[in-house]
């Protein structure tokens, strides 16, 4: 019954899709394509990439952490154990951290992005989707260094507010070359245009 109904929303976001870009009306399209992607991948991808991709974001940033002694990865079941000054901390890496919410806006946007052709969006998607692996990455291991420094008692500060905003920063940095960047360059305004 359930895939049933993912049938019938998925014709009918493809049929509104097809009318948008028909009636030329670009950003509706990009607005609902992006939208609706996004969700049919949450209910299609999500369940079936997030433990591979936690897997491969613990791996990644485990290579830091063997390196340096300071935590250990258990890239199997997705988890990281962190060495402490007073003793040891595990830290599951799930969904929101595994990056899998990041590809699907970043892709779900990507899509319906029409400043690139296909072999180009090809392109730009596989090295997105590399540079949110390693920047989740690096925001697992410095969330790991501050534990292993300080103590399980800077974990929420770490994974709350200074992962957080090192990821955000990273990502806002990628948005502006794949998005922001190449719009303003393709754009032209009468005999005007950026390049």
């Amino acid at each position: 019954m359930l895939w049933l109904i993912g049938i019938l929303a998925t014709a009918v976001w493809l049929y509104v899709l097809r009318v948008m870009g028909k009636a030329k009306l670009p950003a509706w399209r990009f607005f609902w394509g992006g939208a609706g992607l996004f969700i049919l991948m949450m209910v299609f991808v999500r369940p079936v990439l997030t433990q591979p991709l936690a897997q491969g974001v613990s791996a990644l940033a485990g290579f830091f952490g063997r390196a340096t002694g300071t935590f250990t990865p258990y890239f199997k079941y997705g988890t990281i154990f962190v060495y402490t000054p007073v003793g040891a901390m595990t830290l599951q890496i799930d969904m929101e951290c595994s990056g899998i919410l990041e590809i699907m806006a970043f892709m779900s946007l990507l899509v319906f992005f029409d400043v690139y052709n296909l072999q180009e969006k090809i392109l730009v998607s596989l090295l997105g989707i590399f540079y949110i692996l390693v920047a989740n990455a690096m925001r697992i291991i410095l969330i790991c260094e501050i534990i292993h420094m300080g103590g399980s008692g800077y974990y929420f500060m770490a994974h709350t507010y200074i992962g957080r905003i090192f990821f955000y920063v990273l990502s806002v940095l990628l948005y502006f070359y794949v998005f922001t960047k190449p719009h303003i360059i393709k754009m032209r305004v009468g005999n005007f245009k950026y390049d």
